[in-house]
């Protein structure tokens, strides 16, 4: 039973999106107005609406960004998101018939995120574009899609004190100095921890806190299909360029995903011994893991995109850079002496 209300309000904001059609009942495609598709073709729809239950999400197969409508509504019209809650959540719903369930799409969706923990902070999508942070995050080409997942926290030491008091102390240097805040998020979309990131040269660069010391340290579990290739990196940030990408966060990973569908790829870094270790460590998981080309000089996905590479390139290199078992042993032991 689909709620006649979702479909109301899709009906009302479909004017507002390009190249909006229905594909069939239940569900909807339109030009993604997160990331706008693609700049090359003004043909390509990779945004869709689609059922699950009783309930409308929205997904995007180019930016990888997955929420639920009122959230989408909420970035795409404020008033007709007010109207859609006050209608949702008065008690007064209406359904229509039931649809038949469609195979293809398999979404985790997005459900309302109890963000008490980052209220006080401010994102970074609702700040000018030239604030300094904003800009800052401007100049690392980060999507816009993701702005409104990261969050800036003027003073470190003092908010992450509130949030778990005691963690930080005045001995650490230059807590007070604001930070990127960049939330984890578990499959049912709550924060279990969070990555500090220095905006300066303050040290260390990166300080992540758990708030769940149950939990692995596993950022973009919130919008991850298992079913698919998995690609895992090492920086929350880095994975916003890839689709269906895990960031492992400096730590080993767990994963209940059949090796043949997971991709490592680590920092372009030959000479950090740590970083190796842990990549013949892989290896000998019988996982897969990308080790780069002698021509990238880059440490990272971030750093490529910033100088010039496209998404499309990374993704031929990524896949054309793939190895296991001997084969990934050999270049292993040749890559490390670069």
């Amino acid at each position: 039973m689909t709620s006649f209300i979702d479909l109301k309000y899709i009906n009302k904001i479909s004017p507002q999106l390009e190249r909006f059609k229905t594909k069939k009942k239940n569900l909807f495609n339109f030009r993604c107005p997160y990331c706008g598709d693609s700049k090359k073709s003004k043909w390509k729809s990779r945004g869709y609406f689609y059922r699950v239950k009783v309930d409308m999400f929205y997904k995007c197969f180019n930016c990888g960004i997955g929420t639920n409508l009122a959230n989408f509504l909420k970035k795409m019209d404020h008033n007709i998101y007010k109207e859609y809650v006050v209608e949702k959540f008065s008690g007064k719903t209406k359904h229509l018939k039931d649809a038949p369930k469609f195979a293809k799409f398999d979404f985790r969706p997005t459900k309302f995120i109890d963000k008490n923990i980052l209220d006080d902070l401010k994102k970074i999508s609702d700040l000018q574009t030239s604030h300094p942070a904003r800009q800052y995050l401007t100049k690392r080409k980060i999507p816009e899609g993701y702005l409104d997942k990261l969050y800036l926290c003027g003073n470190w030491q003092k908010w992450v004190n509130k949030v778990k008091p005691g963690v930080l102390n005045v001995q650490h240097i230059n807590n007070e100095a604001p930070r990127l805040i960049i939330p984890f998020f578990d499959t049912n979309n709550n924060v279990f921890a969070f990555q500090g990131r220095a905006f300066g040269k303050e040290l260390p660069k990166y300080m992540t806190i758990k708030l769940d010391e149950s939990k692995q340290k596993i950022f973009g579990l919130e919008r991850i299909n298992l079913h698919e290739k998995v690609y895992i990196v090492e920086g929350p940030l880095d994975s916003l360029f890839l689709h269906n990408s895990l960031a492992a966060a400096g730590s080993d990973l767990d994963l209940r995903i059949r090796p043949e569908n997971q991709v490592y790829i680590f920092d372009n870094e030959p000479r950090n011994k740590e970083i190796v270790a842990r990549m013949y460590k892989c290896i000998d998981s019988n996982n897969n893991i990308v080790i780069w080309p002698d021509d990238i000089k880059e440490k990272d996905i971030n750093d490529m995109v910033v100088s010039g590479k496209n998404i499309a390139q990374i993704r031929d290199i990524i896949s054309k850079n793939v190895y296991n078992k001997l084969s990934a042993l050999t270049k292993l032991n040749n890559w490390k002496r670069c």
